[in-house]
């Protein structure tokens, strides 16, 4: 008997055309007659335009083109969002500068190296106006922001009980202000787009995106023609994490350019204009207070999250949601507000809201610790909520305690003292923290096909797209065990609108959502098979009850006798059989139950006592996120995500200059991220058996953003119990730990 492929650690379905060059990334694909597009940015965070000489670079051998707001096509339908993950875009639609870095001219030529020269050589003369990136000017600006999500609108105020009388009945209280920084994702990939049309109404996209039906969706809004006209193609991405999400300036760009010039155009960004032009982690001041009596029962939680936004455009980071659902305290009061700077529009990175808002209650968690003289694991213990705190729902599976002890244990919990600088190693300040993790475990409506070919293999295919996080293995290995075939007998395709339709790879769905489509497919076809083949006179299986059947390996066995996939096509003709399987969240989803992953992360670190400098050396994480799809792949995310919570504590930040308005820290010589020598001994643990129907028919909850959440709070949490002192802003820098 064929064993089950699901939770295998098998290897990567496409990794032998990644590693031999034969996976094609979107800047990658050739197009006959492709000329290239060079975007200029503004200076300027504010203003408008009041000259634009194009003439040198006109001039310029091979130069098709420089377009601005002066000559560039109208767009019919606007740059207004197409959907709710969508965002407004700078298209060269009016002369007003709204952000530093903004698109103000393309210039178009036949190689990009010429379009690169000329774009140097346009002359923008910009209006500056008055303008602010600091939150400290607009905070008392803040507004409230709702979060809207796909199953309903979440209120960015909320209380329960009362959480004034709750403070005053406390023994000990914290109250405290935690920043984080504004922070860019920087995929190894750059955005790249090349745009084709066909005719005036007809338009063909190879992009690098999360989502091409959003991108889909976006072009036929603003060119005003059908979304059904406009085929959307990503067959791989070199990363994502959020900034890939939506169809940004750029995209609009290269397809305006494409239909205004009648040429196929490839538009790349530089590194450089990776930020701020394609969003990033806002900026967020939290203020977290927390009371509990003697005894350390929570009394009390209040967070109150404010983060940056542009002028043009809303963006919530939703950092107080974690608070609503972590703990069990008697009173619990959250806030959102928003402030608008004169910057681009930030957008989901990695765990929005949770990875910034964790790191705000973790911490004040720890500090409350230290002011009862309590053991930080041992408060949280105390707290655990069986039920949700928000409204008393149950969990639809909750592993936290677990997940705790396992982490405790292998981290070796037990050896650490209360009291801070209590432990040194070669000279140095030993010390260790903790933190919890957890995000929602999201689900959202999604399609698949599955077709069984004449050979006996199976062709299954959804829009979905694969990041570079394994979705074209686990996607195989769940159609193999849905359909009854060995992976190696089943080839999944993603990246097409003309596909079934599938979610933006973010959020933590694709596991959920588009695993469970592939099983509705997969289970279809099976199912329709074994139909055929007990019903069908030639079968050796024929007049065998369908519940009797086996089906493993591309056979069909009952009674001892064998019908093989391969046999059953043919004598129907030798033709395909497919069947579409399509998923969507109950109505009353999120009425019946809670639904979240969670971990539990515990951090080593060495500081230098007379440099300051903070050197993470061990980081442990457990985690329950439901069903394991593929044991190597989980591995992989969760341990991504802990080393981007390295990032977040002790480096990640988009240093602005206050008085020009613009990013500095603009490549990766100064926009530091962790690399070989920062990442110490990463072990990622999980539970493989905690399978949750509730959330998903997969039982999987998604893996791809717990594994930052709570990383930086345990890491900040460690330092303080190296030398005492509690740092509240990210990143965790050598002046901080100093001053």
């Amino acid at each position: 008997m064929t064993a089950p492929s699901v939770g295998k650690p098998l290897p990567r379905a496409d990794g032998k055309a990644k590693v031999t060059g034969n996976a094609r990334y979107s800047a990658e694909v050739q197009v006959a007659g492709v000329v290239h597009g060079v975007i200029v940015g503004s200076r300027a965070p504010k203003g408008r335009i009041a000259a634009i000489d194009s003439s040198a670079a006109e001039r310029e051998p091979g130069v098709l083109a420089v377009l601005t707001h002066l000559n560039a096509m109208k767009l019919p339908g606007g740059t207004e969002p197409a959907d709710q993950g969508d965002r407004v875009v700078q298209a060269l639609q009016d002369d007003v500068i709204r952000y530093s870095n903004q698109p103000v001219a393309l210039v178009v030529a036949d190689t990009f190296e010429r379009a690169t020269h000329a774009a140097n050589l346009v002359k923008i003369r910009e209006q500056v106006e008055p303008h602010t990136v600091r939150m400290e000017d607009e905070i008392q600006n803040g507004f409230k922001q709702d979060q809207k999500r796909p199953y309903g609108t979440i209120p960015a105020d909320q209380v329960t009980g009362d959480p004034d009388a709750a403070r005053k009945a406390s023994h000990a209280v914290v109250e405290e202000t935690y920043e984080t920084p504004p922070e860019t994702h920087n995929p190894m990939e750059p955005h790249a787009t090349v745009a084709v049309w066909s005719g005036p109404d007809r338009l063909t996209l190879y992009d690098a995106t999360q989502g091409i039906f959003g991108v889909r969706k976006k072009l036929a809004k603003a060119f005003g023609i059908p979304p059904e006209n406009v085929r959307v193609l990503t067959k791989f991405v070199g990363g994502g994490f959020g900034c890939k999400g939506s169809a940004w300036s750029h995209v609009v760009l290269a397809a305006l350019a494409a239909k205004q010039l009648g040429r196929p155009l490839k538009v790349v960004l530089s590194r450089t204009q990776m930020f701020a032009m394609v969003g990033g982690r806002p900026r967020t001041k939290q203020l977290v207070g927390a009371g509990a009596t003697k005894e350390g029962k929570l009394t009390f939680l209040r967070h109150e999250s404010t983060n940056t936004t542009s002028r043009f455009d809303i963006f919530l980071e939703p950092a107080a949601m974690v608070s609503r659902h972590q703990y069990a305290a008697d009173s619990i009061s959250t806030k959102h507000r928003v402030v608008r700077l004169d910057i681009g529009t930030p957008t989901y990175m990695r765990a929005p809201g949770e990875s910034s808002g964790s790191f705000a209650l973790e911490s004040a968690i720890d500090e409350l610790a230290v002011k009862l003289g309590v053991d930080p694991l041992d408060l949280r213990l105390r707290n655990y909520a069986e039920h949700d705190p928000e409204d008393g729902k149950p969990f639809s599976s909750k592993s936290l305690r677990t997940c705790y002890e396992m982490a405790a244990k292998r981290f070796g919990w037990e050896k650490r003292p209360l009291k801070p600088r209590s432990m040194t190693r070669a000279g140095m300040l030993l010390g260790m923290g903790m933190a919890t993790s957890s995000y929602p475990a999201n689900f959202n409506p999604a399609k698949a096909l599955a077709r069984l070919m004449p050979d006996g293999t199976a062709l299954v295919l959804s829009g979905a797209v694969d990041l570079g996080t394994g979705t074209y293995t686990v996607m195989t290995q769940v159609a193999a065990d849905a359909i009854g075939l060995d992976p190696s007998q089943v080839r999944f395709d993603l990246g097409d609108t003309d596909m079934p339709e599938a979610p933006r790879s973010g959020g933590s769905v694709t596991a959920t959502s588009v695993a469970s489509a592939v099983l509705a497919a997969g289970s279809a076809l099976q199912k329709r098979l074994v139909g055929m083949s007990v019903e069908d006179p030639g079968s050796p299986i024929r007049g065998a009850r369908p519940e009797d059947v086996r089906v493993e390996g591309g056979k069909l066995i009952a009674n001892g006798k064998t019908d093989s996939f391969a046999d059953l096509v043919k004598r129907a003709g030798g033709r395909p059989i497919e069947e579409r399987g399509e998923v969507k969240p109950p109505p009353d989803r999120n009425k019946k139950w809670s639904l979240h992953s969670y971990g539990a992360q515990f951090a080593e670190v060495l500081v230098d006592p007379e440099l300051g400098t903070v050197r993470v050396t061990r980081l442990v994480g457990a985690f329950a996120a439901g069903r394991i799809l593929n044991a190597r792949l989980a591995r992989s995310q969760f341990m991504g995500g802990m080393v981007w919570g390295i990032g977040m504590a002790l480096h990640e930040h988009s240093v602005y200059d206050e008085k020009l308005g613009r990013i500095v820290t603009r490549d990766l010589a100064d926009y530091h991220v962790p690399v070989n020598a920062d990442v110490p001994a990463v072990e990622p643990l999980f539970l493989e058996l905690e399978e949750d129907r509730e959330v998903s028919p997969a039982g999987a909850k998604g893996i791809g953003e717990i594994g930052i959440t709570g990383t930086a709070a345990a890491i900040a949490s460690a330092v303080f119990n190296a030398t005492g002192r509690r740092i509240r802003k990210l990143p965790i820098t050598p002046d901080k730990v100093m001053l």
